[in-house]
């Protein structure tokens, strides 16, 4: 009919990493195929996603940009916001919007705080580490910006799977703990294996003269562990959840003092 605007087509992938899928609905083909590229191995077929989030592409209207990540709660609603992005998400009606700008950077930190919220209801979290399976179990390889992450993955030898370099993906199952590959990326830039296994350890890296693995008290493996957990909500309830997670995993999981040279022998002690 004369007036009437045409339809606009809309596109629709669906993201699942640690067994939690987002559909993402854009009217944009070349940002549709941005996120087939970048999350080409986490992208699932014929399952009815957990939750739907419609994105809009443009910078969002803050009269001040954002620097850090603010996280909200506000009658039943989240707001998460940042320079590059706005969102808000009704967990109970399971559907949220997002604008953004056209990178998959923006989108990248959006899905990150999603899942730290869904995990949070879990028992689980997302840890700042890199992590690798070897003989089917995981381990987990936490610290700072240039502790040595990016390093001892790209030592990792070739019976080694790699889940990620820089987010891990932990969820409790039972009385253990299982860690999951992710598509978020590190230096590396290389998504890790949609797989999984059980965590066998923690290690909190420090980089020194020689190899060596030192056991550490539970309140010390705690407050590691909490220095590595990312985490920005605003909101009492949940920051409750992950310090329980958190004293529930250094419980249940052995956690050490990685000390190492950047040398492939270090992998020797890592059975």
């Amino acid at each position: 009919m004369p007036g009437l605007a045409a339809p606009v087509d809309r596109y629709s992938v669906v993201i699942a990493i640690g067994g939690v899928s987002v559909r993402v609905h854009t009217a944009d083909s070349d940002f549709l195929a941005i996120l087939q590229s970048r999350y080409a191995g986490f992208l699932a077929r014929d399952v009815q996603a957990e939750f739907d989030f419609d994105v809009e592409l443009g910078m969002p209207p803050f009269g001040t940009p954002l620097p850090e990540v603010r996280v909200t709660h506000r009658a039943g609603r989240w707001l998460m916001e940042r320079g590059d992005f706005r969102a808000e998400w009704d967990p109970a009606a399971r559907r949220g919007s997002i604008q953004q700008s056209a990178t998959p950077y923006s989108i990248d930190a959006f899905l990150r705080i999603v899942h730290t919220l869904v995990l949070a209801k879990l028992g689980g979290f997302l840890l700042h580490s890199a992590s690798a399976v070897r003989n089917g179990k995981a381990f987990l390889f936490a610290g700072d910006s240039g502790a040595g992450k990016t390093t001892i993955s790209r030592l990792a030898p070739p019976d080694v799977t790699l889940l990620t370099d820089e987010m891990s993906y932990i969820r409790r199952r039972d009385n253990a703990y299982v860690a999951f590959g992710t598509p978020f990326t590190g230096e590396l830039a290389q998504s890790g294996e949609n797989t999984s296994a059980p965590v066998a350890a923690l290690y909190l890296l420090h980089q020194g003269p020689e190899n060596r693995i030192e056991p550490l008290a539970m309140a010390d493996a705690g407050r590691g562990l909490m220095a590595n957990i990312l985490f920005f909500a605003e909101d009492q309830e949940l920051v409750h959840r992950m310090f329980r997670a958190a004293c529930d995993f250094v419980g249940h999981v052995p956690v050490y003092k990685l000390t190492f040279m950047p040398d492939a022998r270090v992998w020797e002690m890592i059975q």
